[in-house]
């Protein structure tokens, strides 16, 4: 049985010339404008962000699949600002809304105000009515706050007094939060969570990185990092490269390994919620976006099976029993991984 792929491994992959562009193949999908975008915006991030390359490789992709992210991650893992930087690439409106305690739902959606003026009520606009939304601490607002990102998140559109108001496109929602500090948090439902593309958890850089980090901070002085980053692309480029990546060839037989490996979770020992349906779109979509990023304009099922884990780590829940081991959802989905059999 083929070994499973490893974030790590994949990594690797990531950061190198994707092989088959040794081979004199001509795409059916023309991913050349698409290619050169993603690699200027990495060298943009990478102009501040040292390492967490699996990080910027999830974010890119969610972004050409047009689906949100949760970032996981203990403070000072540079969470926040990859997000920020990355929105920084993208010439499109930006809003950073901290969640706390005290946040209601009309702080993020809005309210209706009375104009002396025109003695009615007038719609004035939260500062979720942007392109890209930056959540920080999600988990530090109570549910009711987070609920009134339910139909936005799903739908693209709010509804406010009774009346629909569509989001301009792009439309994409980064939420961070810290896995440790409990105190003072409230867990997401899994409606909420089910809504997120994918969960990216972010780790400690290691020794060669923590001094690279030290170096840039050290001679970067007083420059604010978000002043090093250029604009790269308009939004009517993001929306023209989803419609692209939309396009990438996904054959039968990857179809039906996506639709096993979702199926594995709702009949599996070690779970007690398995992945709705939505996973399996989200495996798909974000695969194919991952084989553009790659320059292929089809889906392997190494793309699979990377993406795979991002998209049902946070959909999926342990039986107790397993949890009180110790056993994680990236571990269930590496077992699934194994056992099912591999399309050639």
């Amino acid at each position: 049985m083929e070994e499973d792929v490893t974030p790590d491994s994949t990594n690797n992959l990531a950061s190198t010339p994707d092989e088959s562009s040794d081979l004199k193949f001509s795409n059916r999908v023309d991913l050349s404008d698409l290619s050169e975008a993603v690699e200027k915006v990495k060298n943009e991030l990478r102009k501040v962000i040292v390492g967490q390359e699996e990080m910027m490789d999830l974010l890119i992709v969610s972004i050409l699949a047009n689906g949100h992210s949760l970032i996981e991650g203990v403070p000072g893992v540079a969470k926040t600002v990859t997000a920020k930087l990355l929105a920084k690439t993208m010439q499109v409106g930006f809003s950073r809304i901290q969640f706390t305690p005290d946040l209601m739902p009309s702080d993020i959606l809005g309210t209706s105000v009375f104009s002396m003026k025109n003695n009615e009520f007038e719609f004035k606009n939260g500062p979720i009515f942007s392109n890209i939304i930056l959540i920080d601490e999600i988990n530090r607002a109570p549910a009711k706050t987070q609920a009134a990102l339910f139909e936005a998140m799903a739908e693209r559109q709010v509804t406010i007094d009774g009346k629909e108001y569509t989001m301009e496109r792009p439309f994409l929602v980064f939420a961070t939060q810290n896995p440790i500090e409990q105190e003072g948090t409230y867990r997401l439902p899994e409606a909420q969570l089910d809504r997120f593309l994918f969960k990216i958890n972010v780790s400690y850089p290691n020794l060669e990185e923590e001094i690279k980090i030290l170096e840039g901070n050290h001679h970067r002085k007083n420059a604010v990092p978000e002043s090093l980053i250029e604009g790269i692309m308009t939004a009517e480029q993001i929306v023209r490269h989803q419609e692209t990546v939309r396009g990438i060839v996904v054959e039968d037989n990857l179809i039906k390994y996506i639709a096993e490996i979702v199926l594995n979770t709702r009949d599996n020992a070690n779970l007690y919620l398995g992945a709705s349906p939505r996973a399996s779109i989200a495996i798909m979509n974000g695969s194919k976006a991952y084989a553009a990023i790659m320059g292929r304009d089809f889906v392997t099922p190494d793309d699979v099976k990377y993406i795979a884990k991002a998209v049902m780590r946070h959909r999926i829940i342990l039986t107790p029993e397993r949890e009180m081991e110790g056993f994680t959802a990236d571990r269930a989905v590496n077992q699934i991984l194994e056992t099912i059999e591999i399309p050639r």
